[in-house]
């Protein structure tokens, strides 16, 4: 199996204020686990995205405001969220990162794509930037491969809920969105309730899990929830928001992970797909050795999915017990 990694040197000149943990060390992490994960690499630069592909997501309003405080100079967005004059571009090719790996596996060059670049993009919504997020990148992508008629899956696991691409996609019945993530945290969405709307009801799955989760915890999630439901919707591409911020050492996010679980999570969305067809994007995540060594596992697992296939199991747990009779109004999940 062949994988892509796709970055671009803009993503290290997107430079916070100083201690800001969503700095550009994080990318070159990435890139170490990607060339770390045993496999043969093929490397390519992200080509930017197009003014229209990104207004199949975001208002051309909120994309011709970002750009021109973008070229004054930028500054401080929100609390958590800044540009520079090179923010703009590192966004445009950040989000062209995910359309450059779909080309190539179109094309039959590569099995699977890894966009290591920043700034992130889950938090972003139609009109808004925040949470670190500028544009959103997988919400691009997956705009884009709706654009083809394919249908698709977002798998979020990064600890934090991905509002943005949920609020694009909440009435959507071409595209599913998963996420799980600690709750209560920020940004304060995602409960098991928020459904979806009007043809979109039931293909958005929201997991909130309580601080310190660990990861047989996140197994049980993927096995009784994330399989099934992606063996029934029947995606043509699965895009992953892959945030590593669930990881036990990681600064900000309180939960109970290590490479290894992503590994086993990667294994699944191999098996759902057919390993092939799916595109990893860096999401958070801010520790910098967590990061290459769960990319590194990210990609092992992906690549090997079947020696992972009983991992997991259907053990019961209070936890997702209770939400299984609201997902099950929507998924066959005995």
């Amino acid at each position: 199996m062949k994988p892509l990694l796709v970055t671009h040197p803009t993503s290290l000149e997107h430079v916070g204020p100083a201690g800001h943990p969503e700095r550009p060390e994080r990318v070159e992490a990435a890139v170490a686990g990607v060339r770390a994960c045993g496999l043969e690499v093929v490397e390519t630069s992200a080509r930017a995205a197009t003014r229209g592909e990104i207004l199949k997501v975001h208002t051309a309003e909120f994309v011709d405001r970002l750009h021109e405080f973008c070229v004054r100079g930028g500054g401080q967005i929100d609390p958590d969220t800044f540009a520079v004059p090179r923010s703009w571009d590192a966004a445009r090719y950040a989000a062209g990162a995910g359309l450059t790996a779909i080309e190539a596996i179109t094309r039959g060059e590569v099995d699977v794509g890894f966009a290591a670049i920043r700034p992130p993009g889950h938090h972003a919504e139609f009109d808004r930037t925040m949470g670190f997020c500028l544009l959103n990148n997988a919400a691009i992508a997956a705009a884009h491969l709706v654009g083809r008629g394919s249908r698709v899956a977002i798998v979020d696991w990064d600890v934090h809920h991905g509002n943005g691409t949920q609020e694009i996609f909440f009435r959507s019945p071409d595209v599913l969105y998963i996420s799980l993530h600690r709750a209560p945290f920020y940004p304060g969405t995602g409960r098991v309730e928020e459904v979806g709307k009007g043809l979109g009801t039931g293909a958005t799955i929201n997991v909130p899990l309580p601080s310190g989760t660990g990861g047989a915890t996140y197994r049980r999630v993927f096995a009784r929830i994330v399989e099934p439901v992606l063996e029934q919707f029947d995606a043509d591409w699965i895009l992953v928001s892959a945030g590593y911020d669930a990881h036990i050492d990681d600064p900000l996010g309180g939960m109970g992970l290590i490479a290894d679980d992503y590994r086993s999570m990667a294994a699944t969305v191999s098996r759902s797909i057919g390993r092939t067809n799916t595109v990893f994007f860096l999401e958070g995540g801010y520790d910098l050795q967590a990061i290459t060594d769960s990319t590194a596992a990210t990609l092992e697992g992906f690549g090997s999915p079947d020696s992972l296939e009983d991992e997991g199991g259907p053990e019961t747990d209070p936890v997702i017990d209770s939400y299984l009779p609201i997902l099950s109004l929507f998924w066959d999940l005995d």
